[in-house]
């Protein structure tokens, strides 16, 4: 049976939406292939991804012995973490809500066979 390994980032300060648009690019492929793809793209959230999918990778190379060639993102999911409700003020007497998304971020390694 092949071994799973996971990591996950939380709440971490950008949309979940924004999120998926850099997760989609790097889910079903080799872990060094993602890091690379990760490491050239300019969205906000690549950065933090590309930790945690590195982070993942230590883990199972060093309490697992698996090799970081035999592995592959299997899943990889970002959720919609608590809202932070903030204030702005408009004119005549208005109130404009600013909500600040937030989102957790899970990553399931796999080792391929």
């Amino acid at each position: 049976m092949a071994q799973e390994i996971s990591a996950k980032l939380t709440n971490f300060a950008e949309s979940p939406q924004k999120t998926r648009l850099v997760i989609d690019l790097v889910r079903g492929k080799k872990v060094v292939d993602a890091l690379n793809t990760l490491s050239l793209t300019p969205n906000k959230a690549a950065r933090p991804v590309h930790k945690l999918i590195y982070s993942a990778m230590s883990n199972a190379e060093e309490n697992f012995g698996v090799s970081r060639d035999d592995l592959v993102v299997y899943k990889i999911f970002a959720d919609e973490a608590p809202t932070r409700k903030w204030r702005s003020f408009g004119a005549r007497g208005r109130f404009k809500p600013l909500l600040k998304r937030r989102s957790h971020v899970t990553v399931i390694l796999r080792e391929v066979e």
